[in-house]
């Protein structure tokens, strides 16, 4: 073989090169994906994972329990079928990517990501592990599927501790959006960003924590389940009155008891007993009467009665609200989280309707400081509160929703309320504000990347804000926010940076209006697109009216925007909404190779990207200005059957938006013909007062909120 001598800058380039490629091949995302485990978590994981469309093996040591694990997915997906949330050729598809495997040795070699998911107990875990090491290839990541463990003592038993996460999946990991992702200490920072990525592919809010007893949401929720145990021993109230305390003081549809009779008495147990264990909190121990009725293979026997008087209320109140705000601290106090992903793991993971630090601002963050210190007094040994609680005083907590990243020249701001589909309120608009500016002000960057957490981009606006501005007759409000927004968005449109949305799940409403306010907007085949705002009484406001013409043209926007019609990721690409469409695996090399090429030659081509398009040859027939004066008065254009049933589709959508908000849009669509675009969105935002005037807007956005059908009056 020739030997070559390369220069001095040719051979860091060579370097760079070869970085290049082992950072893209450690980048390389999860395909394969294989269950250790076909019981209830295991086929559950198997389930969701084949559902977004990886290749999975279920692997049980017997073909019994993999026949089981089968026939609990298939038995899933038949409801499911039921309640046409798949169709049955979606559910065939799903079956066949889980392969069924009989024997861990059995796992193919060239697996991504293997993810044991077997009865909680160190011993039975780690053989597992022992088993996957010499079964699977030095490349395979290893993760365990644990409520409980040591992480970093799991890791140490696997052979591959660089390549080792634990995984804590909630109950039913098909339908619960929380995931706790927890590295190990020798865990790889590429391992971690590969399994955070594939969590994220399967939809799921993730939070990355720190490897300590409970991990984040188990860490608080159990010991309240215990405390109102003990609540209970001690005479305090009934399981029923305890129940129904509880769902009161914390804005949650099931109370303590209901919760352990749902997921069985034993778990409770069991974590509990270990958290005491693992904490040194003799407190946790679990409560006699709970280990009776575990002895007994009993549940708990709940009434009807839940009447309780005050007294009751503040003594069961003040215990669980005082455990469960002392346990948040220290989470944070120790560096587990943060005390937004403590609070975003309350409200996915349980369901409730606040996190710890939300209901301590509600309450007062030094009323919830006593009630900390009060049931400190109660816990005895090994129960603390941190300081910094006294130290906040009676200043509510402050909370951060966009988290800001710089790397080799990219900025990414991530909007991280996965809870709410990262929806746009006054705060979001705020901190997304300061750190456009703060980018746009970084001469190391040269790229901004908007991202959303959890499966949005962005859902659109806070609903409930427009809703309570309205009633309050402070209209002004709503001018305000939106005029804030639309400078946001105007940072972003004349930013000299390269600027790029990733939206590459829902962007629905301002979500997509901020997207549109970028250069490029990559997609995905879970890329969904939708302008709600004729159906919920009002229109676009964040540019909406504009942008979208001057991208694909007018009869295009009036179909997008007028009829709010779902658009698909191949729709919003053929239309230009979607600048690139691309594979998953492949949006990271997008980014990049748009950072290199810089901004477009022409951001607003006013036509559709392919005019071949069934869809847009449709629109562009259909929404001529020809045809406009009928579809608005509610009428099917002359030429058009309204029977034929893409026709009788876009009539009935019309049917259902509010009139004023319909005409209102189309004059502002319109407009875009002949105005610039800084003059159409003077003209969008001067309308906010007439279009949220209207009794339409209010019904509109009211029934939104209470899931119903609004009945429009045109007033």
């Amino acid at each position: 073989m020739k030997r070559t001598t390369l220069s001095s800058e040719t051979a860091l380039n060579a370097v760079d090169f070869m970085e290049g490629i082992e950072l893209a091949d450690t980048m390389q995302p999860v395909q394969s994906v294989a269950i250790i485990g076909a019981g209830n978590m295991g086929s559950g994981i198997a389930q969701k994972t084949a559902q977004e469309e990886f290749d999975v093996q279920m692997v049980d040591r017997e073909s019994q329990w993999v026949e089981r694990g089968q026939s609990i997915i298939a038995n899933f997906l038949d409801e499911a079928v039921e309640r046409r949330i798949f169709s049955p050729s979606q559910v065939d598809g799903i079956k066949g990517r889980i392969t069924s495997v009989v024997g861990v040795d059995q796992t193919a070699e060239n697996t991504d990501l293997v993810i044991e998911a077997v009865f909680e107990d160190f011993d039975v875990k780690t053989a597992v592990f022992t088993t996957l090491d010499k079964a699977c290839g030095p490349d395979t990541i290893f993760a365990s599927n644990t409520s409980s463990l040591s992480v970093n003592a799991l890791a140490d038993a696997t052979g591959r501790p660089d390549r080792f996460v634990g995984l804590h999946f909630f109950y039913h990991p098909a339908k619960n959006r929380l995931v706790e992702v927890i590295p190990a200490k020798a865990t790889s920072a590429a391992t971690v960003d590969k399994v955070v990525q594939y969590c994220k592919m399967l939809g799921k809010v993730v939070i990355v924590c720190a490897d300590r007893p409970g991990f984040v949401v188990n860490r608080f929720f159990v010991p309240w389940l215990n405390e109102a145990c003990l609540l209970l021993e001690e005479g305090v109230a009934t399981t029923a009155q305890i129940d129904a305390i509880a769902c009161k003081a914390f804005s949650i549809g099931l109370g303590p008891f209901g919760l352990m009779n749902l997921t069985g008495p034993p778990i409770a147990l069991h974590s509990t007993d270990y958290l005491a264990e693992q904490l040194h909190t003799p407190r946790y121990v679990g409560a006699q009467n709970l280990r009776d009725l575990v002895a007994n293979s009993e549940q708990w026997p709940i009434s009807d009665n839940t009447d309780y008087n005050q007294t009751q209320y503040e003594a069961v109140a003040e215990r669980l609200l005082g455990v469960v705000f002392g346990v948040a601290a220290q989470i944070v106090d120790e560096d587990i989280c943060s005390m937004e992903d403590v609070d975003r793991g309350a409200k996915v993971g349980l369901r409730w309707a606040r996190g710890p630090f939300e209901l301590m601002n509600r309450l007062g963050v030094e009323e919830a400081a006593r009630m900390a210190h009060a049931y400190a007094n109660i816990a005895g040994e090994g129960w603390t509160v941190p300081d910094f609680v006294d130290v906040q005083g009676n200043t509510n907590w402050n909370f951060s929703y966009v988290d800001s990243h710089v790397d080799n020249g990219v900025a990414t701001l991530t909007i991280n309320r996965p809870e709410a589909m990262n929806a746009l309120n006054v705060t979001v608009v705020d901190q997304l504000t300061s750190a456009v500016a703060a980018a746009n002000a970084d001469d190391s960057v040269h790229t901004i990347v908007l991202d959303g957490a959890g499966k949005a981009f962005v859902a659109g606006a806070d609903v409930k804000f427009f809703v309570d501005k309205i009633r309050a007759e402070s209209i002004p409000d709503i001018y305000d926010f939106t005029a804030e927004g639309h400078d946001l968005l105007n940072a972003i449109e004349t930013s000299s940076k390269t600027t790029v949305a990733l939206t590459t799940g829902l962007a629905l409403g301002g979500g997509l209006e901020l997207a549109l306010a970028c250069d490029y907007r990559i997609g995905t085949r879970r890329t969904q697109f939708r302008f709600p705002e004729t159906s919920i009484g009002i229109y676009p406001g964040l540019g909406g009216s504009q942008r979208p013409a001057r991208i694909c043209g007018i009869p295009a926007a009036r179909w997008a925007v007028l009829a709010g019609n779902f658009m698909t990721a191949q729709v919003a690409h053929d239309l230009g909404l979607v600048t690139h469409l691309v594979d998953v695996a492949e949006v990271e090399t997008q980014v990049a190779s748009l950072a290199e090429t810089g901004k477009p030659d022409n951001k607003y081509p006013g036509a559709p990207a392919n005019p071949e398009s069934s869809v847009v040859k449709f629109a562009e027939a259909f929404y001529t200005d020809v045809n406009m004066p009928a579809l608005i008065g509610g009428g099917c254009p002359e030429n058009f059957d309204s029977d034929d049933k893409t026709v009788s589709r876009q009539l009935k959508s019309l049917s259902y938006t509010a009139p004023i908000g319909l005409k209102m849009a189309s004059d502002l669509i319109d407009a875009t013909a002949t105005t610039d675009l800084a003059t159409g969105l003077n003209m969008e935002l001067e309308g906010l007062h007439t279009i949220f005037s209207t009794k339409d807007a209010l019904e509109g956005l009211s029934a939104l909120i209470e899931n119903r059908r609004p009945t429009y009056v045109n007033q």
